[in-house]
């Protein structure tokens, strides 16, 4: 599992907190690695994303957030899907192929 936290900062607006470039630049870095990892003959057997949902940590509770789909606690649980959402479903439905072509 890979994934990347940040600290919940209340003073962020709703379109602040769902511009995680640094998410998707974690996750590029990740696969760029994996790619070559495999070219180099690595035997990998998949990528886990951590985390889709925000989750509840147990020595942090929800002062840490990891999700690609924003949760909000205070909003009835509504969900806003993050900047990393998208460019992960791409990645997962466009780009994978040419992603595994490459290899």
């Amino acid at each position: 599992f890979v994934g990347i936290n940040e600290y919940d900062d209340p003073t962020l607006s709703l379109e602040e907190s769902l511009l995680d470039i640094y998410r998707i630049d974690y996750h590029y870095r990740h696969l760029f690695y994996l790619k070559e990892s495999i070219k180099a003959g690595v035997n990998v057997k998949g990528y886990f994303a951590w985390s889709f949902l925000d989750n509840f940590e147990w020595h942090k509770g929800y002062t840490m957030r990891f999700e690609m789909i924003l949760v909000d606690c205070k909003n009835d649980l509504k969900r806003y899907q993050k900047l990393s959402a998208s460019w992960f479903k791409n990645f997962l439905t466009t780009d994978t192929k040419l992603y595994i072509d490459s290899i």
